[in-house]
């Protein structure tokens, strides 16, 4: 639809109709205020000069009046009528009787007791000036060219015309088709368009409006793709437990030995507590506000912290955790999130490490970044399989057992929750056993992250 198109079919509610409103108000606002600045330097300062040069010609004319007669005076006139063309001028004396004809010309005088007058109407202006003692009026009078008036004025009224036009031009342009762009994007995104972005390269408000739009649309296109992806994930993973529990239900009804199927019942039970606690804690990594309040902590605290945790659960599977290196600097971040990310790589590093083996968990700085290493010394991973661990309800096929095998969530929590902070979490298989490494940003280079966390 072209401009002119959508200004037709636009409500009175338009900005459209109110920009133009606008440029019209502004403009009629200007006219005024420049016709009464006109109107007062009229008044205050041309008019007193042309005052002085009536008073210099009423001087003159009665000084050739006196020193030369009559005829010196018709010179004088007749010389001012060929210099101001289309005019007449006339000395009168005091009751308005013109000086050399004795015509009574009492109709061009103002009324008493004005000394002078300037009128124009109607095409005709008529100009006078007493004499300070009262006995001479210099008149004059002559015709306005009603035509050179108006061409000389009507070039002025198109140029006014003009611009009216242009500035609303370039006020629906430059702020209300932007607007109505970023309109139609939000509603195409609003329609399930997930792709849906503000194309600009503008500095100013309506620029930075649609910036905040396509980081609000990232924001959301993320949380919606991972809704779904979570929502097919659950839908999959709970339709085995689940068949299995109403298989377990069947049986302890009709088999002699209830135990073994309240066992079976059991674990899918706890295997189904696990996955929503899982869901939980990723589901608040993602959504909950308080995760992104940041603030300046010690990794080698934080990671203390977690040793210390979860060397009973290392000593209960037969296994050690083994921590070299340190570091020195902090890093800008939230606590919580930070032990879960550790925490659940460790752990993930215990469940698969054989019995009688050691966990190394290292720590370092390279400058840049605080860095936490943790191997195992289990299977390893295919390497194909590599790229996909950290996706959620991911396991590797021989991992995929109830005694062994976790809900496939806790390297999603731990990617997610390194991510948040601009870091990077990756994986390699080691021979034996996977070392995932995670490294944060230390304090020193990492000024801006609150501000960047909280767009996310």
């Amino acid at each position: 639809m072209s401009l002119p198109q959508r200004l037709k079919s636009l409500p009175t509610q338009s900005l459209y109709v109110w920009v133009l409103l606008a440029m019209v108000s502004i403009l009629s606002l200007s006219f005024l205020a420049f016709h009464l600045i006109a109107t007062h330097v009229q008044n205050q300062r041309i008019d007193p000069i042309f005052d002085k040069f009536d008073e210099l010609q009423l001087e003159s004319a009665r000084d050739e009046l006196q020193t030369g007669g009559k005829d010196t005076l018709r010179e004088y006139l007749s010389y001012l009528d060929r210099i101001f063309s289309s005019s007449s001028h006339y000395l009168l004396d005091a009751q308005g009787n013109d000086v050399l004809t004795g015509q009574s010309r009492a109709n061009l005088l103002p009324p008493a007791p004005a000394v002078r007058s300037r009128i124009g109407a109607h095409g005709h202006w008529v100009i006078t000036h007493k004499s300070p003692d009262g006995k001479y009026w210099f008149a004059a009078e002559g015709q306005v060219v009603e035509r050179l008036q108006i061409w000389t004025f009507l070039p002025y009224y198109f140029l006014v015309i003009g611009a009216t036009g242009v500035l609303c031009w370039m006020a629906a342009v430059g702020v209300v088709s932007p607007i109505l762009k970023i309109a139609g994007t939000i509603t195409r995104f609003g329609e399930g368009d997930l792709s849906a972005r503000v194309h600009t390269k503008r500095r100013d408000e309506i620029g930075q409006l649609g910036r905040s739009f396509n980081s609000t649309a990232e924001q959301l296109e993320r949380l919606i793709v991972s809704e779904r992806r979570l929502l097919g994930d659950i839908s999959h993973e709970l339709r085995s437990p689940l068949a299995r529990l109403k298989f377990a239900v069947k049986l302890a009804r009709t088999s002699s030995d209830t135990n073994a199927a309240l066992d079976r019942i059991e674990r899918d039970v706890n295997r189904i507590t696990s996955l929503v606690a899982d869901i939980v804690e990723i589901t608040s990594i993602e959504g909950d506000p308080s995760v992104r309040e940041m603030e300046n902590t010690s990794l080698k605290k934080i990671v203390d912290e977690v040793v210390r945790d979860c060397s009973l659960e290392a000593q209960f599977r037969g296994c050690s955790i083994e921590v070299s290196g340190n570091i020195d600097g902090n890093v800008v971040g939230n606590r919580e999130l930070l032990r879960r990310a550790i925490e659940n790589v460790l752990r993930n590093g215990i469940r698969y490490t054989p019995k009688h083996s050691t966990i190394q968990l290292s720590m370092e700085e390279d400058g840049l970044n605080a860095i936490v290493a943790v191997r195992d010394a289990g299977p390893g991973v295919p390497e194909a399989a590599l790229s996909r661990i950290f996706d959620p309800f991911f396991r590797v096929e021989e991992s995929r057992d109830i005694q062994s095998g976790g809900s496939g969530m806790g390297l999603s929590i731990a990617k997610r929750a390194v991510q948040l902070h601009r870091g990077t979490i990756t994986a390699e298989n080691a021979s034996p056993g996977l070392r995932v490494r995670i490294a944060i940003p230390l304090a020193a280079q990492q000024q801006h992250i609150q501000p960047l966390a909280a767009q996310l």
